[in-house]
């Protein structure tokens, strides 16, 4: 029988405290320092710490004694409005009414409203072999849209993937909402590792334009013409000094490919990183490669319902959801250690 288990705010303290153990998992409240409110769920195989309270984000994923998040300057996470203000976690949620890198016509902040939002309600749920981590969200503007948002982070007993949900409702009466939304999934970057997928390696296509936020250097653009004219994809992490600043690749349509997307990155002499997703939910995915002293991630698989270009590009592409008075719209991506 699935049980379930409330935990307010208060629940989180400066000293850690298990709040649940039984033979497959341990879940701890604590608080960080910097006043962020951090829940560990382990298993026999690691575990996880989402912050429950900033955006549902996890901070970490550890497991088989390998951290799978970012390395960044961020050793802990901070307090903020905005993304950037703790920009060193494992996943987050990109949108959810716009999402991705704003162009200079977008008016959106970077991956939109939600990445820092104050989450309402957490709670836990369990049974004998799996733990739900949820979370829910009330949006809500005079003159604006109104939506609901159900986040949750599923792990099961003796395994090192878990499954990450987003559910999103439309509450007005009579008003339709845009919908755009990243799994932003920032893995660890490992000199010598392979990324491969179960589409053709044609569907990932070299980003062509350059974000406000990259100061291209002579050897980056040079490296990228290399690459726009071999339609090189890159698949081994064999030369860092190459993704500063950033390699993005993002797809076409994955829908004609597949049903359900899979892609992989293997780690040296270790194990191998997967993401899977329906591609009916997200049909894009995005590839994001950067290196340099202050941060390394090798994001193999972002999945998304849009390119990451912001709000005005996904509508002029046709790839902006748009979810009438009412309608729900759900997402899962499945992500970890493959079995």
């Amino acid at each position: 029988m699935t049980q379930r288990i409330n935990l307010p705010e208060k629940s989180f303290d400066k000293t850690p405290y298990n709040i649940y153990q039984d033979e497959h998992f341990t879940v701890t409240t604590m608080q960080y320092d910097t006043g962020v409110a951090g829940l560990k769920i382990s298993n026999n195989r690691g575990y996880i710490v989402i912050l429950p309270f900033q955006g549902f984000m996890i901070w970490d994923a550890v497991f088989d004694q390998l951290s799978l998040k970012m390395a960044s300057a961020f050793d802990k996470p901070y307090l903020g409005t905005q993304v950037t203000d703790t920009y060193g976690m494992f996943q987050f949620t990109s949108g959810v009414l716009a999402s991705g890198t704003p162009s200079e016509t977008d008016q959106h902040p970077l991956h939109g409203e939600y990445p820092m939002t104050k989450i309402d309600h957490i709670y836990l749920e369990f049974d004998q072999d799996n733990i739900i981590i949820g979370g829910e969200y009330e949006y809500v503007k005079g003159f604006g849209y109104h939506y609901r948002t159900h986040n949750t982070v599923i792990m099961h007993a003796a395994s090192a993937l878990i499954d990450i949900g987003l559910k999103v409702t439309n509450l007005s009466n009579y008003q339709t909402m845009p919908l755009q939304y990243l799994n932003h999934l920032n893995y660890c970057y490992v000199n010598g590792a392979t990324m491969s997928a179960n589409v053709p390696e044609n569907a990932l296509k070299l980003r062509r334009s350059i974000p406000a936020h990259v100061k291209p250097t002579a050897n980056w653009r040079a490296f990228n013409r290399e690459l726009q004219t071999s339609g090189e994809v890159i698949e081994v992490l064999d030369d860092g000094s190459r993704f500063d600043p950033e390699i993005v690749y993002m797809s076409t349509d994955l829908r004609p490919f597949v049903d359900r997307a899979v892609f992989k990155m293997s780690l040296p002499d270790g194990p191998t990183c997967v993401t899977a997703f329906s591609t009916k939910e997200l049909p894009f995915v995005t590839r994001w490669l950067l290196h340099n002293p202050d941060q390394q991630v090798a994001a193999f698989a972002i999945p998304g319902t849009s390119h990451p270009d912001g709000y005005n590009a996904a509508s002029q592409a046709g790839t902006l959801i748009h979810l009438v008075a009412g309608e729900t719209q759900s997402f899962t991506v499945t992500t970890g250690i493959g079995e």
